[in-house]
Formats: structure tokens, C-alpha cells, sequence
């Protein structure tokens, strides 16, 4: 956490149009300063950044905010490293407090790895400049139709023929082997020496979100054919592969901009796409298209146009990815090239008009694309067609929003002309059997994330029971029985809850500022801070024997400050109630005892864990009160008059707005 002294010193240090002006060129008008908006397309400048106020504001899109903010929202950044960002530009040394030994290690680790993937990456480009590196590598560039700012702008290199090169100039310069070899550049075998993992390569180095070099992919130009033809960065500390996406640094702008991506397959592919002019293009190089690459495109559009070879490879990859596109919410449209085309060969023999014409004429959204290519294998065979018919159901089964998958079904029974009723029947039980299976996948997360949060809570608060026996279990009666809640589906949200109250109640969650949760009032308990987000939102405990508990505790807990969480506890499990007694032994000691003197050492600040956890769990249980408001809508759907439908079809809506945002902070969808 960067302490508040320090971000004062950044927020009076920053100014506005020095800040601006590293990224806009700005026009003095009066007081204030115009330009272009750098966040979406228009010619007449409505962009003004005020010296005097310390803002901007774009009277076309509407964006404003402060130095900090524009870093954020023109980076991506969040705001901790947008601070960090200003306190470069400033000079500002950043401390953050409270980091124990083992983050300050890792955080020092990390950013030697990333200093030796850049020295590496200056060592490429000065190579290629080098009587070898122009005479190979510049000269496949440009056989491959590259400028040279292109390459230059692109951070494009060579990779020595000598396997020690790399290698003996970054030992010679003060750079540790250890790092060489954890950043993939490197390769140390059994007798002890070293060779460097890319030579006689030309080489694409791979930027991370920020700009950093994190991985490179590097291409043999000989044409032996036992030698790989591409030689990628290992998966690091630094680098996931699964999760980079090549040329993200150059086209998050762009995207944000045009409100589209195009996703296509290779390097070269962005590099020649970019080089004509279109700069939205992105490629998942080296790895299949993966669920976390898709939602880093997400953060800048939710417009994807998957832009692949029109060979059997290609249709083959552009099926799979509309599927995941689709299922994490996003528009997908597919564009195939002429079969023997890619983009990089497509793009150097059309110009930038052709190729935006082309793209208008033949981008397909993944209805007309799938009937277009399964129809014709399907010929006049009815049972063929009916298979057709099935895939694309299962498809639109994947669509997370209602109304969309509504829309498409509705089309699509159209467009094949069928009663839309029975497409609506076979997407109603896929997604059924969908939602059951990540709801089992959710379940056995949420099981094993429980289990974590309750070794953190057990190791600080609740003093073990005064008995070394195992507690006796409960009898079937006086046990919650989801049978027995009106609100079944929530009780494993509100056990967990539970947990925390009686484990660390009277804890302190010390959230870092730039947490949605941080309060410059003061610090929460684990117990407040529950009971805060309950009462914000207008809930209670349904499950009848959580609440007799929740309401126990709290009794408790405000009664009198001087009473300790193992007093608290101790009461409750001497109180008359017996069968809340036992609840509370229950949940105190079932399966919540496992390795917690491993995990204490492990894990030097358990505390840290329940800033994590608690919000979780909190954000758990709202979405599965949202889930059960829709369902209820949903009933009430069925019997509603003509005049109320629009009503609970915008309530749906709001809610399923709502899910959203909740599944995007949880990081995965339900």
C-alpha cells in the first residue's frame, strides 16, 4: 500500500497538461487547453483540459476526471499504478508500507526479470543492426513487406548465431544467471553451462498491458525441417502465456476507440494489419485462444471479429473461439479470408480501403457464419440439417445475456423456419445442463476456498474448544437441512458468513486505498463489515438457524465492547440454546482444522487473506440473491398481464446487469 503522505506528494505534483500532453497534443485556447479526444473518433476538438481546475473533460464522449484519472482510464491502469506511473514521471521514490518479507522479495524478483527480459530485448534490436543481423534478419523483415519504423516501433531483432551470445554480454554487464534462466532467455543444463535459448532467430518481442517485455517468440529462417520453426518464451513469473495476447500494448487504444477488436493468429498477422493502418488487431500467438486472453479483450471492447486462414485449420479455430467469446458475454462476428490467404498476405496486397471493404462484405455474426458453412455439408439430408439446427441452438445456449440469446433464437427460428418454440426448448435445457455443470465447478471452488478462509479465520480469533474431543454430531433434527430453508440455494453462502462472524469477528480488514471497500473513517471488523453490507442491501439470514446465530452474536458483540471473540464464542457455546450451541462447535470445528500450523507457515499475515475472502463471500451471496430474484421475475412472467411484462422484463434487466458486474469482480462466471 503506497502511503498516504506519498500519494499526496504525487496528487500536488501532478499537473494536468504535462500529464495530457505526454499523450495529446494540446492547442492553447484562453485559460484552457483543446485537442482531439484521445478516447473516441471526431475532427472538431472537444477535449479541454483546465490548468487552473486540474481536470479535463470531453463535452463529445462525456469522460473526465484528474491527471490520475486520465493515466488510468488512457493505460488501463488501476489507480495504485497509475500513482506509481505520475511518481516516475516526478520523481516521487515510492515505499509501500506493511510489505513483508516474502512480497518484497517477489516484488523484487519480478521486477529483475522483467529487467533482464528488457535488456535481452535491447540486445535483439542492437543485434539486428549488426553486419549479420542486417544482412538475415532486416532482410527477411523487409522480404516480408515491413517498413523500417515498423520495425523499429515494434521493438523487432535479431538473435545471434552464437549460442553463448545473449548469454556472455548480459554476465558481462552485472545480469545473475539466476534470472537469465527464470526469464526463459537462458538454458542451464546438467554439467553446469549455459546457451542461450534464441539463436539465429529473427525475433518479436511480447508486451505486457503497461509496455513491459515480458516474453519473445523467435522464427528460424532456415528451412531444415528438424528444426522448429518457432521457439517461444517459456511460461514464467512474469510471462502466462494464456494470458498475453500478442500486440495489446499497441492496440489497446485503438479498441477502445473503434469499440472492436479483430483477433487473429500470428505475428506477423498484427504486424502487417498494423502496418496498413488498422491497429485494433491483437493475436493469441502461440496458444490456443484461451478464456483469460478473452477477457483482457474485454477490458477495452465487448466487439469481437475473429479474423482467420479460410483453410480447414482456420474454420476449425474460428469455431472453437466463438464459443468461448460468446460464453464471457461477448459480440463475435468471424471474417474468413480466401482460402491460401492470411492476414499479413491479404493485407500486403490490398490497401487499407480494399481490406476495410473486404472485411465490411464478409464479416458474418456466428449464425450466418455456422449455416453458411454446416448447410452446405448438410445438403438436402433433413437429419443432417436437424444436426445443424441442434448446433446452433447449443451455441446461443452460450450467450450469458437473455435478451440476446432471445433475439438470436428468434432469428434463427426464422431464418430455418421452425416453430421458435422448440429452439427455445432445446436452448432452455442446454443451458440447464450448462448452469448445473458450473454450478458443480463452482461448488467444489467454493469448497475449497471456504476451506482456505476458515484456516486463515480459525488461525487468529476462536480459541480451540475447552474439550480434546472431536464434538459429538448433531442430530439430524437440530442440523439446517436445505429442505427445511426457504431459501435453500443460500445456505452455503450464509455458513460461510457464519464462519467468519464467529471465527474473526472482531478482526480488522485493513483494505488498501484503491479498494472498493476502503473507508478513510476508519478500519471495519470482519463482523461490521458483514453485517454493513447485509443491511446496505436490505438482507438477512433466510437460513433460520444462521440467523438465530447471527442474531445471538450480535447481541453479544454490541453489548459490551470489552467482550473478546473467544469470550463471545464461549458464551454462545454455554448459552441455554443447545441446538445453537452445537451449530456453533459445528462451525467452528468441522473440517475447519486441517494443517492450520502448516498454513500458519506458510502464510506470515493471515489478515491480508480476509480482505480478500470476506468480500468474496460477501459478493458470493449477493449473486445468489440476484439469481433468486430473477428466477422469481422469471415465474412471475408466466401469469403477468400484457400491460405488466415490459415492468418485470426491465427488472430482469437490472438485474442481470447487476450479475454482471458481480461475476466481473469475482473473475469467472457462474
Amino acid at each position: 500500500m503506497i502511503p498516504q503522505d506519498t500519494v499526496t506528494k504525487i496528487l500536488d505534483a501532478a499537473q494536468i497538461v504535462e500529464v495530457v500532453s505526454d499523450f495529446v497534443s494540446l492547442k492553447r485556447r484562453g485559460a484552457n487547453f483543446v485537442a482531439c479526444c484521445p478516447f473516441h473518433n471526431e475532427k472538431t476538438p472537444s477535449f479541454y483540459v483546465s490548468p487552473s481546475k486540474g481536470i479535463y473533460k470531453c463535452f463529445g464522449c462525456g469522460k473526465s476526471g484528474t491527471a490520475v484519472g486520465f493515466v488510468m482510464e488512457h493505460e488501463s491502469l488501476s489507480y495504485v499504478e497509475a500513482l506509481k506511473y505520475l511518481a516516475r514521471k516526478y520523481g516521487i521514490p515510492v515505499v509501500e508500507k506493511e510489505e513483508s518479507a516474502e512480497e518484497i522479495e517477489k516484488r523484487q524478483r519480478s521486477e529483475s526479470l522483467l529487467l533482464v527480459s528488457e535488456f535481452a530485448h535491447k540486445f535483439f534490436v542492437s543485434s539486428l543492426d549488426t553486419e549479420e543481423g542486417r544482412s538475415i534478419g532486416r532482410a527477411y523483415f523487409r522480404s516480408r513487406g515491413l517498413e523500417d519504423e515498423t520495425i523499429r516501433k515494434y521493438g523487432l531483432g535479431w538473435a545471434p548465431k552464437d549460442r553463448r551470445a545473449l548469454c556472455t554480454e548480459a554476465l558481462a554487464k552485472g545480469y545473475k544467471e539466476e534470472y537469465l534462466v527464470d526469464a526463459g532467455l537462458v538454458i542451464k543444463y546438467d554439467d553446469g553451462h549455459l546457451a542461450d535459448r534464441f539463436f539465429d532467430r529473427v525475433m518479436f518481442p511480447v508486451h505486457s498491458v503497461s509496455g513491459r517485455v515480458i516474453a519473445f517468440g523467435g522464427r528460424t529462417l532456415r528451412s531444415d525441417k528438424t528444426v522448429a520453426k518457432y521457439v517461444n518464451s517459456p511460461e514464467t513469473e512474469i510471462y502466462d502465456k494464456s494470458r498475453s495476447l500478442y500486440g495489446i500494448w499497441f492496440a489497446k487504444g485503438e479498441m477502445s476507440r473503434s469499440d472492436k477488436c479483430y483477433l487473429v493468429e500470428g505475428y506477423l498477422d498484427v504486424l502487417s494489419m498494423h502496418q496498413l493502418g488498422i491497429l485494433n488487431v491483437v493475436a493469441s500467438s502461440g496458444t490456443s485462444l484461451t478464456v483469460p486472453q478473452i477477457r483482457l479483450i474485454k477490458k477495452f471492447t465487448e466487439n469481437v471479429t475473429i479474423m482467420y486462414d479460410g483453410d480447414s485449420a482456420g474454420i476449425k479455430a474460428a469455431i472453437r473461439g466463438i464459443g468461448l467469446v460468446l460464453k464471457e458475454g461477448l459480440n463475435v462476428k468471424v471474417v474468413l479470408l480466401p482460402d491460401g490467404d492470411d492476414p499479413d498476405s491479404y493485407s500486403r496486397k490490398h490497401s487499407l480501403e480494399e481490406v476495410q471493404d473486404f472485411i465490411a462484405a464478409n464479416e458474418q455474426d456466428f449464425i450466418e457464419f455456422k449455416t453458411d458453412l454446416l448447410l452446405g455439408e448438410a445438403g438436402g439430408d433433413p437429419l443432417k440439417k436437424a444436426n445443424l439446427i441442434n448446433d446452433i441452438a447449443d451455441t446461443i445456449a452460450l450467450i450469458p445475456d437473455a435478451v440476446k440469446r432471445s433475439v438470436y433464437a428468434q432469428a434463427s427460428a426464422d431464418k430455418f423456419d421452425i416453430d421458435s418454440g422448440i429452439l427455445f426448448s432445446r436452448i432452455r435445457r442446454t443451458r440447464e445442463k450448462m448452469i448445473e455443470e458450473d454450478r458443480k465447478a463452482a461448488e467444489r471452488e467454493r469448497s475449497r476456498a471456504g476451506s482456505l478462509a476458515a484456516d486463515i479465520a480459525g488461525s487468529q480469533d476462536v480459541p480451540p474448544p475447552e474439550y480434546e474431543d472431536a464434538p459429538v454430531p448433531l442430530e439430524e433434527e437440530t442440523r439446517p437441512v436445505a429442505s427445511d430453508f426457504e431459501y435453500p440455494s443460500l445456505a452455503p453462502s450464509e455458513g460461510d458468513l457464519m464462519s467468519f462472524i464467529l471465527r474473526s469477528g472482531r478482526s480488522l480488514l485493513e483494505f488498501e486505498s484503491d479498494s472498493d471497500f476502503y473507508s478513510p473513517d476508519g478500519q471495519y471488523t470482519v463482523a461490521d463489515f458483514i453485517r454493513g453490507c447485509l443491511e446496505a442491501d436490505d438482507f438477512s439470514m433466510e437460513n433460520t438457524a444462521y440467523r438465530k446465530l447471527y442474531d445471538a452474536y450480535f447481541d453479544l458483540y454490541d453489548a459490551d465492547d470489552d467482550y473478546s471473540q473467544q469470550e463471545i464464542i464461549r458464551i454462545m457455546l454455554n448459552g441455554p440454546d443447545r441446538a445453537s450451541a452445537d451449530l456453533v462447535a459445528d462451525i467452528i470445528n468441522e473440517k475447519h482444522r486441517l494443517s492450520v500450523r502448516s498454513f500458519e507457515a506458510a502464510m506470515t499475515a493471515p489478515s491480508t487473506m480476509l480482505v480478500t475472502y470476506v468480500p468474496r463471500a460477501i459478493q458470493v451471496y449477493q449473486l445468489k440473491r440476484i439469481d433468486l430474484e430473477i428466477k422469481n421475475l422469471n415465474r412471475k412472467l408466466k401469469t403477468a398481464a400484457e400491460d405488466e411484462t415490459l415492468q418485470i422484463l426491465g427488472q430482469v434487466q437490472e438485474y442481470i446487469g447487476l450479475r454482471k458486474k458481480l461475476e466481473e469482480k469475482l473473475g469467472r462466471v457462474m
